[in-house]
């Protein structure tokens, strides 16, 4: 007959110990943070003549998804319209706890005189009711871990499809890499 196998406590707890072990180091990888812009707002319309400036609220949905909380500083975001700078949002510094979801109003200021440098293609935009624009910010900041701050920096490239004529956001495909300075 087969021989008879002694049961060890002692290494079932090592296995217990090191499965669990392994569990929260593959949940404590950081992952990439995700953003969704929710809506845009007109709040106000400047002449600038021969043009208008426009003032826009993004609604912009922040997903941390890591087990720590983070701290990133200002920064600005640039709007982009047919390869050209259309305007720029300053991101105030601020932090987000950790596995949480945060809603940031950013203010956005348009220039209508580079708006007007596609003037044949904006119009034929508004007529299909159907504009893409491209976001890019490089956010910056520090997640800490115990009492170690561990630096990272965030590139955020957004594809926005909006109604040029209400303001809705059609479609919207978003982008980020995370980078994790480990110091």
């Amino acid at each position: 007959m087969g021989k008879k196998v002694k049961w060890c406590w002692t290494s079932a707890l090592i296995g217990v110990a090191a499965a669990t072990a392994t569990a929260a180091l593959i949940d404590a990888r950081p992952k990439d943070p995700t953003f969704q812009i929710i809506s845009m707002n007109l709040t106000s319309l400047k002449l600038n003549l021969p043009v208008l400036d426009a003032e826009l609220i993004l609604t912009v949905e922040v997903t941390n998804p890591n087990i720590t909380s983070i701290h990133y500083s200002s920064t600005t975001m640039s709007i982009f319209y047919e390869g050209s700078l259309l305007g720029s949002a300053p991101v105030k510094a601020g932090s987000q706890p950790s596995r949480s979801c945060q809603l940031l109003h950013i203010t956005a200021r348009l220039d209508g005189l580079e708006l007007a440098h596609h003037a044949a293609k904006f119009l034929a935009d508004v007529a299909r009711r159907e504009m893409v624009l491209d976001a890019k910010v490089d956010i910056a900041g520090a997640a800490k871990v115990l009492w170690w701050d561990h630096k990272f920096k965030i590139n955020v490239e957004c594809h926005v499809t909006v109604d040029p004529v209400f303001l809705d956001v059609i479609d919207q495909e978003n982008k980020s890499q995370l980078d994790l300075f480990v110091a």
